[in-house]
């Protein structure tokens, strides 16, 4: 329990030290626990972005030489939320779908469950990722049109909005409880519980994380406060495109989570309102939005 944690936190934090102490060790933490370098893929299809003619066969020569990252393109364009008559079986075919700018994203998000394959059994936090990320995106097809949210905004929040979580696991033997602590907190929000007690939070090192990998500052503002009830309610100076994402990505795991029984949290009781009231939705648009938007488990 919280109020059984020592006066002096595992990372060196005490409650004696100044706002500026304390800024500066959470600095150094985030350094000593290593993010992630971005994807050499990455940099390369930016390269080719900015030429005046890229070349897509080369992008799918050098995507296709990773058989992860190429069979997740072609799923990605295979999704529901691109409605194609016909299921395309190449990587340059997919490429032509997504288009340079959705390629980045799409690669990016593969990446992630590739630089964490370290961290042993995480396979349901992967799955539940995709799922999550699959059904964000049917709901941004529906209703992300306010702030032109478009499925493949959404499904890129939804990935990356945990992608701290496994950053935690390795340098914290005790995240897993933490974690397991800030699963079934009612009141608290989930990144207090974690910075209570280990003086970090996934919020944090996600949010580090989408922007060494340079992903768009709206996503990154997202990532960074998407456990905030004051963010979903506006309270925060925060884009409201970044406020629906957040909205979105939540409603998607509460509808996942509801279907399958699995990987339960309290975050829709604290959060679920806001959610719905950010969407402009009600508890009544719920039954409708798990038949049309959660696909079944694979």
């Amino acid at each position: 329990m919280a109020s059984d944690l020592p006066t002096s936190q595992p990372n060196g934090i005490t409650p004696e030290m100044s706002s500026d102490d304390l800024e500066r060790r959470m600095k150094i933490e985030l350094r000593d626990i290593g993010i992630p370098p971005r994807p050499v893929i990455l940099t390369q299809i930016d390269e080719e972005m900015a030429k005046d003619e890229p070349d897509f066969l080369h992008l799918a020569r050098l995507l296709g030489q990773d058989v992860g990252l190429a069979a997740g393109m072609i799923k990605v364009a295979n999704s529901p939320y691109f409605g194609l008559a016909k299921k395309v079986p190449t990587v340059q075919e997919a490429l032509l779908v997504l288009g340079l700018k959705l390629t980045i994203k799409t690669v990016a998000g593969l990446a992630l469950q590739q630089v964490f394959k370290h961290v042993p059994n995480m396979e349901r936090f992967w799955d539940a990722s995709a799922r999550i990320a699959e059904t964000a995106a049917m709901i941004a097809r529906d209703h992300g049109n306010g702030d032109r949210i478009r499925p493949e905004d959404a499904h890129t929040f939804a990935l990356f909005r945990d992608c701290g979580i496994p950053m935690l696991m390795i340098p914290f033997p005790e995240y897993r409880e933490v974690l397991a602590k800030a699963n079934g907190e009612a009141e608290l929000a989930f990144t207090t519980v974690e910075d209570r007690a280990i003086g970090l939070n996934h919020a944090q090192l996600g949010t580090q994380l989408a922007e060494d990998w340079l992903l768009p500052e709206d996503i990154c503002l997202a990532i960074s406060h998407h456990h905030e009830h004051a963010a979903l309610l506006g309270e925060v100076d925060i884009p409201a495109r970044s406020r629906r994402m957040i909205a979105i990505a939540q409603l998607a795991e509460h509808l996942v989570q509801a279907q399958s029984g699995q990987s339960q949290t309290r975050e829709w009781d604290k959060l679920g309102d806001a959610c719905l009231s950010c969407l402009n939705l009600s508890p009544d648009d719920l039954p409708e939005l798990a038949k049309t938007c959660v696909l079944p488990a694979t």
